[in-house]
């Protein structure tokens, strides 16, 4: 998006502040990030109550770990006989690579739309979609892939597809429509539009998790450096908060509906990523602005911890027993960053909410999107400005550099575990 467009979307009381001379950074309609300590846990032995979702949403197997079902040994029967496979999109060279990850070799490449940002598994975990966003045009595009061929079929055309994502019931494919700042809401398979919900505070809204129990989402907004919860029943923006990283200078405004807001006064956040806490409590964003992950309460919406991680810190991935957090640290914190950057992988320990160890790139790299393989044994991510893959080794850390096309984005492994997809990469559950 245009940087005159993000200016222009900004809240009156920004406008105030910026007046004064301080610099422009959104609001939050909460209060100021609480300090930091770890998630409260039920005692030993007394089992987490039952999770009531929305109607036709699966049910909550494990309430302490809503990616029980996520387990590398459960991969459903929707998926057998799907070629193994990783999907690399590339957003400058407008096609799709595709690696064998057990000879870590190109097997075959075509083309898709114009600026390929993610490949998304659908709910039913049928259809793969290459979200083609076209860029500052109105070509926008998702092409279907089969996963049991591994090819490509006719693509349909949708505005602005940056992301897509899929409501808990399974109703809905949900296109984030990012330069719109807006989320379209779709028949899953055909596509055609069934409502929108505006998020006019969103400026670059892209990536997003979901409650445990199907209420509601929240999204990232990475040109205001905020988040975004929408109710998914009631069909609304239920709000917004400013992450902000600890130590900044902050104060309180009235607000554009006459809620006091906390504002920073000198640093704007970009959050990227986002992925819920294993008892769907927290949320874990990924800001790359503030090498670290911020941590918010999801019914609250208020910020409670951050988490220091490394630099231009970008795409988050559960570990497949739900116990650990991979984190892809791009090496930069620009969007147009340079190759060879100060990137690789630290591993958040869920439960205290602190990193437990750090995967650097021999010489360099630039991790960006992708998620974990079947069996939990390798990590791979795109290498955004660096235009190769990383396979990480989830024991021992150690990367194979794959050679691929002009800027890599939001790769998916296939298949993986889990009963259905929300979306992104592979938000399986």
């Amino acid at each position: 998006m245009l940087l005159q467009n993000v200016f222009r979307s900004l809240p009156r009381a920004i406008w105030l502040a910026a007046g004064a001379g301080v610099s422009l950074c959104l609001g939050s309609v909460v209060g100021p990030v609480a300090a930091q300590g770890p998630a409260a846990t039920p005692s030993p032995g007394t089992p987490a109550a039952a999770i009531a979702t929305v109607p036709g949403m699966p049910p909550v197997v494990d309430p302490a770990n809503l990616y029980s079902e996520t387990g590398s040994a459960k991969l459903s029967p929707a998926v057998a006989g799907d070629l193994p496979r990783v999907y690399v999109p590339h957003l400058q060279s407008n096609d799709v690579y595709v690696i064998d990850p057990a000879t870590y070799q190109v097997v075959d490449k075509f083309k898709v739309g114009l600026n390929p940002q993610h490949v998304v598994p659908s709910y039913d975990l049928r259809t793969l979609w290459v979200a083609n966003n076209a860029e500052n045009t109105k070509r926008g595009s998702l092409t279907p892939l089969d996963p049991k061929t591994g090819k490509p079929g006719k693509a349909i055309a949708v505005d602005d597809p940056y992301n897509m994502y899929f409501s808990p019931d399974g109703k809905s494919a949900i296109v984030v429509a990012e330069a719109m700042k807006r989320l379209d809401f779709r028949d899953p398979v055909t596509m055609q539009l069934q409502y929108a919900i505006d998020v006019p505070r969103c400026a670059g809204i892209n990536h997003a998790d979901f409650s445990i129990d199907g209420r509601y989402a929240i999204f990232t907004c990475e040109f205001s450096g905020t988040v975004a919860k929408i109710d998914l029943v009631n069909r609304k923006v239920l709000g917004y908060t400013q992450v902000i990283q600890p130590g900044r200078p902050t104060k309180v405004v009235k607000g554009p509906d006459g809620r006091d807001e906390t504002i920073c006064t000198t640093w704007k956040g970009m959050p990227q990523d986002i992925r819920a806490s294993p008892d769907g409590k927290l949320f874990f964003v990924a800001d790359m602005m503030a090498d670290g992950v911020h941590v918010v309460d999801g019914e609250s919406l208020r910020q409670v911890g951050f988490i220091e991680t490394g630099k231009g810190t970008h795409g988050l991935y559960p570990s497949r027993d739900g116990k650990k957090l991979y984190v892809a640290n791009r090496g930069s914190n620009k969007i147009h960053g340079p190759p060879k950057g100060k990137g690789g992988v630290s591993v958040v320990d869920f439960a205290t909410r602190k990193v437990v160890a750090n995967w650097p790139i021999p010489n360099g790299g630039s991790p960006d999107m992708g998620n974990v393989s079947a069996d939990g044994k390798t990590l791979w991510l795109s290498g955004r400005y660096d235009n190769v893959v990383y396979a990480f080794d989830t024991e021992s850390g150690a990367v194979r550099i794959i050679p691929v096309g002009k800027e890599p984005h939001g790769l998916t492994v296939w298949p993986q575990p889990g009963r259905y997809s929300l979306g992104h990469t592979g938000n399986l559950r």
